[in-house]
């Protein structure tokens, strides 16, 4: 499967490695979060995280799959930013509706996920983003745990330069 996720910690660099990897010419899919929050900040907001974030992450699920589907023809290596794990795991915090269970039906994405770590230096709130840096922690403690409790095998991305942590991730899948 060459569908690979970048997952981790908010505000940690995700948008920003996947915009590289973007320039170097690989497909890439934004978080669908972002976008989710976009829309529903012209429309009725209903589904915004802060006012239901079961309806939310409900949503993040329809639109990653959704993300899969129109990519999955791509030829070689497919960056998302989070994707159907992230919202999984999002819906299980809220619901209590087993993240496996809420899986189950998709295909899996690449063995590898890259998970960006908590990094306050250059963690930033913005219209998008209203939660916390300790908010922020406690999700990318949540999504390691599922990630290793659904068998994927997670490196955690060193703290370094844009161009540095892409090309980590570049010769991290060429071994």
């Amino acid at each position: 499967m060459r569908h690979v996720l970048l997952s981790g910690c908010s505000g940690g660099g995700k948008s920003a490695i996947l915009a590289e990897l973007d320039r170097r010419g690989f497909a890439t899919v934004p978080e669908p979060g972002r976008r989710i929050i976009e829309d529903e900040l012209r429309g009725s907001g209903i589904a915004l995280p802060w006012v239901n974030m079961r309806a939310f992450a409900e949503r993040a699920i329809d639109v990653a799959a959704a993300d899969r589907k129109r990519v999955a023809e791509e030829p070689g290596w497919v960056f998302f930013d989070r994707g159907l794990v992230d919202a999984a795991v999002a819906l299980e915090h809220v619901s209590g509706r087993s993240a496996r269970e809420t899986l189950a039906s998709f295909d899996r994405y690449h063995e590898t996920v890259f998970l960006v770590p908590p990094w306050p230096e250059i963690y930033q709130n913005d219209d998008e983003r209203k939660h916390g840096l300790s908010e922020a922690i406690a999700e990318y403690e949540r999504l390691v745990t599922a990630y290793n409790d659904l068998g994927y095998s997670t490196i955690i991305l060193p703290k370094t330069s844009v161009d540095e942590r892409a090309d980590y991730i570049l010769g991290c899948l060429a071994k």
